[in-house]
């Protein structure tokens, strides 16, 4: 028993709460830029050769272990963009999305400097393009919105009368709502699109 007891004062000695559950993390920054007309987002359009390339998205990938969000977040900024991170003002963290695929995604704010944007080359390998959407179009312009359901599935052998509930229990359902934007031949969509309607939510 001291062992196991040892083995637990170990893990959670210091432990930094998570998603229960929550298998890998993601950070993605939300580009900011200061333009004559207004503020705007800076998108990136994923290289053809990626998973889930021609998607719309903010710059970002996964975490590594230690790492904190705004680090991950500036990090692979340069590494797609090339935009130093000393040429962007960081803001804050969102709030987080937890997917049902079993990841968190954490979005953080940033300022990127004219001179950070000047500098701005992006990675063939990763980017197929990089566009800018003024703030003010999603603050005037109401999303699409679809939804879908999470229906739950179990298996046949799961143990229906040892955990004393009958087989046609009431398992929980939810739902996915995808808000959409169409902006000059481009879709901003799904968890960036979520990511959007938050940062306006107050504007």
């Amino acid at each position: 028993m001291t062992g196991a007891v040892d083995a637990l004062r170990r893990r959670y000695g210091g432990h930094v709460p998570g998603l229960l559950g929550a298998e890998r993390s993601y950070a993605v920054l939300v580009p900011l830029l200061e333009t004559p007309p207004g503020p705007a987002l800076l998108f990136e359009t994923r290289a053809a050769g990626l998973r889930q390339g021609g998607e719309v998205c903010f710059p970002g990938g996964r975490m590594e272990p230690g790492e904190r969000p705004e680090d991950c977040a500036l990090r692979e900024t340069e590494e797609e963009l090339s935009i130093p991170r000393g040429e962007v003002e960081l803001l804050g963290p969102s709030d987080f999305i937890c997917n049902q695929r079993g990841f968190l995604l954490r979005p953080v704010v940033g300022v990127v400097s004219p001179l950070g944007l000047a500098r701005m080359r992006p990675s063939p390998a990763e980017v197929a393009e990089a566009f800018t959407v003024p703030l003010d179009f999603f603050r005037r312009t109401a999303p699409v919105l679809a939804r879908y359901e999470l229906t739950p599935t179990l298996p046949e052998d799961f143990p229906y009368e040892a955990a004393g509930i009958p087989r046609d229990y009431a398992w929980s359902r939810g739902s996915v709502e995808v808000p959409a934007w169409r902006y000059e031949g481009h879709v901003i969509w799904g968890m960036t699109a979520r990511i959007v309607r938050d940062m306006i939510r107050d504007l």
